[in-house]
């Protein structure tokens, strides 16, 4: 039995799995949050811990796999946001990092569930609610901002996001 060689073109590409979209269309980007915060209202006025395993598990395949194989973020990227005409291109590395908080988030919420402290559940469920309202309806990104933050305090290199430092390769 062989071993697997990586770089070769034999085996599996890691880093093609894991990949994020970079540029990333905004617009799909708030549909997602839309869609979020449609599924996580309806959690919170069901009491339904499958709710928080959907919200759960929609976040941790967007922060792992992208759009890829996430259902909401599929029908964001390839049926909704695209009749809303031409993308609105943004970093993908914020955004990849508002998933993981979004992640971070939905999975305290689905723990405590769990274990028996459902009111603490819905107050978490609720901070997820406002985050990606505001990124729904607003335009206002939490995630990005704080990985800003977190950049210009050199905590998040800046090789991370080069477009983020640098205004002439934004895109808009």
């Amino acid at each position: 039995m062989s071993k697997p060689t990586h770089g070769s073109g034999s085996g599996i590409n890691w880093s093609a799995v894991f990949a994020f979209p970079n540029p990333v269309n905004e617009y799909a980007a708030r549909i997602t949050a839309g869609l979020v915060v449609l599924l996580a209202g309806l959690t919170l006025l069901a009491g339904s811990g499958w709710g928080l395993v959907l919200i759960a598990g929609g976040f941790w395949l967007r922060v792992l796999f992208g759009p890829r194989i996430s259902p909401l973020a599929l029908l964001s990227v390839k049926v909704l946001a695209p009749r809303l005409g031409r993308a609105r291109l943004v970093p993908g590395p914020p955004k990849r990092f508002a998933q993981g908080m979004g992640t971070l988030v939905s999975t305290t919420a689905l723990i405590l569930f769990a274990a028996g402290a459902a009111p603490a559940a819905w107050i978490v469920l609720a901070v997820l609610i406002a985050a990606a309202s505001l990124e729904a309806f607003a335009g206002f990104c939490l995630g990005c901002v704080i990985f800003g933050v977190l950049q210009r305090r050199g905590l998040i290199p800046e090789d991370v996001c080069e477009a983020c430092n640098n205004v002439a390769l934004r895109r808009s």
